[in-house]
């Protein structure tokens, strides 16, 4: 194949993908059936006091809903205990009235906890409820037995993919007595989306989930062997005469924190800080089926930290988004087939301009100046999502002993990002097609010297259609999208000579660097088809294409462009339970993956086993090859490199869930042709030493040996290379780590929450060589083939090769850090929250090559760092 050969291969391909969603249409037929049926009783405003005793002459009036069944642990059966639902409304509230049995006098689970963070643990009620009846959304509100509630929204028609961002303001109440607990939810109407209509009828469905048993009752209950979800919803009619509010809502809040330093330099300006902020959040209902949202100077302050981490490649690691504003209606925001075009944390991240000084505050985040997005789905079936966010510019601080002052360095301009998405689904179905745009345009000042860093503008494109076909059986996806940023030449050659392209590469045959070019353009597409229902064999193909040019960066995530990807993969799964197994699988995937010039750059082959035992254990086995590749990355812009192959195995055992004490351990390990070797045991255990504690701790240790640890790139090398020298080493690499997560229920809506982590990695590098000609797997390894090296007393090593003689710098490492966040959370009335945070960042970093050992993980709570307090309250003001 030619080295343009997959271009235009993928240039046809995209063109496909871009126009075809729009064009499709499918023959499909809906699940078949007569569906269940509920009726919603009116009763006169205020005839339900919410107090959980379902004691209201209202409830008497209500039909109930009696016929459950068992999904687990005996799909099909009826329910070991019963259960009663009914549901009445007034002009503003939609009330659902439960008793849920307990005749057998099993102590009920229900531990307290923080809101939507107790559902696999605790007894609790779930109702679901498909305002539009599209078949295909959901809103869920659910209490458990304790009180605690939960919600969620189900943005299509799968059980297990659902937004847990989704925080309505309504109410619940629970009492528990000697033979059942009893549940009241107290919903407002204008907490939710729907048509106006004389009289609505809503899809329903309704759970309960027992832990003890591991039981799980629906009154519609979707097949072990089927994805779906509000397709198989009853309907609930009776509702008449409630039209949809105009919805709007307003959140301020006022904040003050103070930063202070652990260890005073007293010629450290920077050490203390205050801070005080005041902003609001509006939400705002347009129409009866979009919310405007739009905040102005948010605050993330009680937003928990991410996890420490020591990376040493030269590509960026992405970490989930938590915070709020970004995290509700996200899958409205972004395609669920292709994860490139979007990532919420390119809006506001960390500054990535280097700035140097004697003592240097640098932000740490783009201060968001204002942020909107609009959400929701019209009655066609259309889903609307659109995000617009400005950022201001940023400068650091910087000091300098001697200096004239502090002096402020423009780190980051003032930048404006955009986002439209419109979903369209169609047929029976609910196959989809959907297209996505997004920009980013950064504002410079004439000569601005980040102009030069920075490109000015982005633009990226996406379209992308599901289909599904035999009753959601089977379901083909594809996708196509293009890419542009464009802005000085200087910026661009930087974008090219990223860790996302490395276009200089010398041995680079197409798509050269270019350091005169002020655009690069660039595309992506692929598709996958696969069997997603039936009892037995499930399986999928999947192919995708990166051209080198594609670069979503500036407001999407890529970790390397130039791939073109071949997937395949076949699994036989049993869901009947049978003498041994309550359900396993065995399967089987092969992944590939190829350059645009046709070389392979990584591929591995893996056999898989899931095996469910009768008690709800579950064992998970992954072991394969590593196949051999040529991977043009390693050298970080120089020629090709091979990388070796080797055999992977992991090992995952957990307990059941729902088990009070939960626990699971994993154990991997990689090993290679070179003498590269992973260990890797990780695991966790989550407990409750009484029902308003939960305690989990996570420890991971790694142990491995690197063979292809990139080091430098200096000149003088040899033909082989292009005539520099690429430098390489093994690095023995040891780190240990904690997360410990704590939380203390006082009350429902009054949460002390706690999250820990001590963090120890080390690293020695040794047989410190360079790459012996383009291609080749093993180093020319310093001190052999006329060579020396030698140690100097800071640590470098100096080292001769013939007439030349250079030194390379230590590298060794041992890093200690010691992160927490405890955040005090009170609903002090529906809606409005106080936050009460302390935050600490500890961190020390020394030149050693000794390997951490359990004791450097305490001695991270030792090291120097910094403690940030802050205050934040917020107030719900429905108009």
């Amino acid at each position: 194949m030619s080295a343009f050969g997959p271009k235009y291969f993928c240039l046809h391909t995209l063109l496909f993908c871009l126009l075809f969603p729009f064009a499709a249409v499918a023959q499909q037929t809906e699940t078949g059936g007569t569906r269940k049926q509920a009726v919603a009783v009116r009763v006169a405003d205020g005839a339900i006091r919410l107090d959980g005793r379902l004691d209201d002459q209202g409830w008497r009036n209500a039909p109930p809903i009696t016929d459950f069944i068992q999904k687990e642990p005996d799909e099909g059966a009826a329910p070991t205990e019963d259960m009663d639902v009914r549901i009445v409304y007034d002009s503003d509230v939609i009330y659902v009235g439960a008793r849920m049995y307990n005749r057998k006098h099993v102590p009920i689970q229900a531990p307290m906890g923080r809101r939507d963070d107790v559902e696999a643990l605790a007894e609790h009620l779930l109702v679901s409820f498909d305002t539009f009846h599209d078949r295909r959304t959901a809103y869920a509100f659910g209490v458990s037995a304790n009180g605690v509630r939960l919600d969620r929204f189900y943005p299509g028609d799968d059980e297990a993919v659902f937004d847990e961002g989704f925080d309505p303001v309504w109410r619940a109440r629970t009492s528990v007595e000697d033979d059942s607990w009893t549940a009241e939810l107290w919903i407002p109407i204008s907490q939710l989306r729907f048509t106006a209509q004389s009289e609505q009828i809503w899809g329903l469905n309704v759970q309960r989930f027992m832990p003890t048993n591991n039981e799980m009752d629906y009154w519609v209950a979707v097949p072990r062997t089927q994805r779906g979800w509000a397709s198989y919803f009853g309907d609930l009619r009776g509702i008449q005469g409630i039209r949809p509010s105009r919805r709007i809502e307003m959140l301020p809040y006022v904040a003050g924190g103070s930063t202070v330093e652990g260890s005073n330099d007293a010629a450290n300006p920077f050490d203390s800080a205050f801070t005080r902020r005041t902003g609001m959040d509006v939400k705002m209902g347009i129409g009866s089926n979009l919310t405007l949202e739009a905040t102005v100077n948010p605050d993330f302050g009680q937003v928990e930290a991410d996890p420490a981490e020591v990376n040493l490649t030269a590509f960026e690691t992405f970490f989930a988004e938590k915070r709020p504003f970004f995290t509700e209606g996200a899958n409205l925001l972004g395609p669920q087939s292709v994860n490139n075009f979007y990532y919420s944390r390119r809006v506001g991240a960390r500054p990535t301009t280097s700035v140097s000084g004697d003592y240097v505050d640098y932000p740490q985040t783009s201060t968001i100046a204002t942020a909107a997005k609009l959400t929701g789905r019209l009655p066609s079936g259309t889903s609307l999502g659109m995000l617009g966010a400005v950022t201001t510019s940023e400068s650091a601080q910087r000091f300098n002993i001697g200096g004239t002052g502090i002096e402020g360095v423009r780190v980051v301009p003032r930048a404006s990002y955009g986002l439209a998405r419109v979903q369209q689904e169609f047929g029976e179905l609910g196959s989809t097609a959907s297209g996505l745009v997004t920009f980013v345009h950064r504002d410079f000042v004439a000569g601005d010297p980040l102009e030069r860093l920075i490109p000015r503008a982005a633009f990226t494109a996406l379209g992308d259609t599901l289909l599904r076909f035999k009753d959601g059986e089977y379901q083909l996806t594809a996708y196509g999208g293009v890419t542009r940023a464009a802005g000085d030449a200087n910026a661009l050659a930087r974008v090219q000579r990223s860790s996302a392209h490395y276009l200089q590469r010398p041995d680079a045959g197409y798509d050269k660097y270019d350091p005169t070019r002020t655009s690069m353009p660039g595309f992506k597409a692929g598709g996958e088809i696969e069997r997603v229902g039936g009892r037995h064999w499930l399986w999928n193909l999947q192919t995708d294409f990166e051209s080198p040019g594609f670069d979503p960066n500036d407001i999407g995530r890529m970790t390397f462009a130039d791939g073109i990807r071949l997937d395949g993969s076949v699994r036989y799964r049993e869901t009947v339970p049978g003498r041994l197994f309550r359900a396993y699988s065995v399967g089987f995937t092969q992944r590939n993956e190829f350059t645009f010039g046709s070389v392979r750059q990584g591929g591995s082959a893996t056999a898989n086993a899931t095996l469910t035992f009768l008690n709800f254990w579950t064992a998970i086995l992954d072991t394969g090859p590593m196949l051999r590749a040529l991977d043009q990355r390693l050298t970080r812009g120089g020629p090709s490199m091979s990388a070796p192959r080797g055999w992977t195995t992991t090992i995952t055992l957990r307990n059941r869930a729902a088990a009070q004490t939960n626990w699971n351990a994993r154990v991997q390990a990689i090993r290679d042709e070179i003498g590269g070797h992973v260990w890797n045991a990780n695991g966790g255990i989550s407990f409750r030493p009484a029902p308003q504690w939960q305690l989990s701790v996570t420890p991971t240790f790694r142990e491995e040996t690197e063979p292809q640890q990139y080091v430098t790139a200096l000149a003088g090398g040899r033909a082989e290379t292009f005539g520099t020298r690429y430098i390489f080493s093994y690095i023995d690499r040891t780190t240990i780590s904690t997360q410990v997560r704590m939380g203390y229920t006082l009350r429902p809506d009054l949460n002390l929450d706690l999250y820990a982590e001590p963090f120890a990695a080390s690293g020695r590098y040794y047989d410190i060589g360079e790459l012996a000609a383009a291609g080749a797997l093993r180093l020319r390894t310093y001190g052999t083939s006329g060579t020396t090296i030698a140690q100097q007393t800071d640590g470098s090593y100096a080292v001769t090769d013939g007439a030349a003689a250079f030194a390379v710098r230590a590298n060794d490492f041992n890093v200690r850090s010691f992160r927490s966040n405890l955040v005090l959370r009170w609903e002090w009335r529906p809606g409005s929250m106080l936050y009460l945070v302390w935050q600490q960042n500890r961190h020390v970093e020394e030149r050693l090559g000794q390997a951490v050992g359990f004791d450097d993980v305490f001695r991270s709570f030792g090291a120097p760092g910094s403690n940030f307090f802050a205050i934040k309250t917020s107030f719900w003001l429905p108009l």
